[in-house]
């Protein structure tokens, strides 16, 4: 009983203070923001990427905004690809060894996001302590502490050229924790690093089906999976049955919005659900209102933003913004500079603040169309090409089309559905649908994962449309003309729901 006090006063201090450092952040956030952005600048001065554009000389934020450009991965794989090659002080002093490997661009099937020592502590290792602290502090009567948390995370491997590693970012928080973090965690660390996905559910589940798990954290639709299964092995009704002392889902990766009433279906008791969003280039933004569907921007983390208002953003512009100036309810998209070496570095995701005091907001899509239900962030650009080189080998031509998600429900795993209006069509739908299924799997490593043995998508759903379906949908939308395009991928159902009524017709 001591032991246990003792570890309460202790957890309980620690929450105090961070707590009242937030609220500090809160009060002077752009005192915060600067402080960091000069405080990087001089760390990273002797850099390559520092020396190139002057750190040295800059002595205010607009120097920075007029000497540093904005850029997108594409422009900064070079120093990435050289700091992966083990090239010493190019974005960040030293020696960069671990690099989180996520979803492809237009020109690479993956790209290799910089994570280090500062950026593992001073940001997402900080943010997981954050997390637990608001809510805590929220909940006082939380009894997290005295069960697991179940983690869900990806496989760690090793790039075989050069002295760094690559993997999901999870994998790379897991194989980097403290051994009295783990203590808290299931399952074991061997488990949570398993590549072979079918393998590492199986153990999964052989662990966690006699934990006494009180949290989850993970992306819901892998967390989704995970959970069907285990009921299936445990023979349970439900969640709650099987862990009566469950009690929040911290999630993340995607929106939430469309598996909140399988949740409720499959845990079968009333629970917390707090969202975060993190992504492997930083970890930003924490629901910090229970109920809330908003999350406080993390200011003190390492990372300063800046914001491109999306209505100059789509005509080409560039011209990026402090926290000081943003305005609610207008989309901005995302541009950090991070204590992980990213410079003016254009995330591709898009936000609307809902508060000023302090500044909240709600992730509100992407810089382009995708699809990211399942967390396959599947772009624009992998389909476009996926679909040139499937047509061109099957001698197909198509006019128009249109994606969108087919969500899980209980008895069904999710897929992509997709509407396609042919000129020429293909002599065999099946050979057409598995050669484009197969070169979305070589563009796209985050598709092709959720894609492997069908364990969260199942093949997609494809439609032929009538002959100008397309042109009558837009029609009926009043958005003929040259300036209207039709979506070719979307997030939800909005668009491909009444296509697929109008061609029913």
């Amino acid at each position: 009983m001591a032991t246990k006090a003792l570890f309460n006063t202790l957890v309980n201090w620690f929450i105090r203070q961070r707590i009242d450092q937030i609220e500090h952040f809160i009060k002077f956030p752009v005192e915060t923001q600067e402080g960091l952005l000069f405080s990087q600048l001089f760390h990273a001065e002797e850099t390559e990427y520092g020396q190139k554009y002057g750190f040295s000389t800059i002595s205010n934020y607009r120097d920075f905004q007029r000497k540093v450009p904005v850029v997108c991965y594409e422009d900064f794989e070079p120093y990435i690809e050289k700091a992966r090659q083990g090239q010493k002080d190019i974005i960040w002093p030293g020696l960069i060894k671990q690099f989180a490997k996520s979803s492809g661009t237009t020109n690479a099937k993956s790209k290799y996001i910089p994570i280090t020592v500062e950026s593992l502590e001073d940001c997402h290792y900080k943010a997981g302590k954050d997390m637990v602290s608001i809510y805590v502090n929220n909940h006082p009567q939380s009894e997290l502490f005295q069960h697991k948390n179940l983690r869900l995370g990806g496989s760690a491997e090793t790039y075989q050229d050069f002295n760094t590693k690559f993997g999901d970012l999870s994998a790379i928080l897991i194989e980097n924790l403290p051994f009295w973090v783990e203590i808290i965690n299931t399952p074991n660390k061997k488990i949570s690093l398993m590549s072979e996905w079918e393998s590492k559910m199986k153990a999964i589940i052989t662990e966690v089906r006699n934990e006494d798990v009180g949290s989850l954290t993970g992306v819901p639709s892998w967390m989704m999976v995970l959970l069907q299964r285990t009921l299936q092995e445990t023979r349970k009704q439900n969640i709650g049955e099987l862990w009566p002392n469950l009690e929040v889902f911290f999630h993340g990766g995607i929106s939430f919005k469309p598996y909140k009433n399988q949740y409720k279906e499959i845990i079968g008791k009333n629970i917390r659900y707090y969202e975060i969003y993190n992504a492997s280039e930083g970890f930003f933004g924490i629901q910090d209102q229970s109920g809330s569907d908003e999350m406080l921007l993390m200011l003190d983390y390492g990372i300063f933003y800046e914001f491109i208002p999306m209505d100059q953003y789509y005509v080409g512009s560039r011209e990026a913004i402090p926290i000081s100036e943003v305005e609610l309810g207008k989309n901005y998209a995302v541009v950090i500079s991070t204590n992980g070496g990213l410079w003016r570095y254009l995330i591709g995701d898009t936000v609307r603040f809902t508060s000023l005091h302090p500044y909240r907001i709600k992730i509100s899509g992407r810089t382009k169309h995708y699809i990211n239900a399942f967390g396959e962030e599947l772009m624009i650009d992998n389909v476009e090409t996926a679909l040139k080189i499937t047509c061109e080998n099957l001698d197909v031509t198509i006019s128009d089309y249109t994606g969108a998600p087919v969500f899980m429900t209980n008895s069904s795993k999710g897929c992509h559905e997709w509407v396609f209006e042919f000129t020429r069509q293909p002599a065999c739908l099946n050979t057409f649908s598995d050669m484009f299924d197969r070169t979305l799997k070589t563009l796209n490593s985050d598709y092709e994962a959720k894609r492997y043995n069908d364990i969260t998508l199942r093949k997609p759903i494809i439609h032929v449309a009538r002959p100008n379906l397309f042109y009558e949908w837009m029609a009926s939308r009043g958005k003929l003309g040259g300036q209207n395009k039709v979506p070719r991928l979307s997030n939800d159902r909005a668009y491909i729901e009444p296509l697929l009524k109008l061609n029913e017709l």
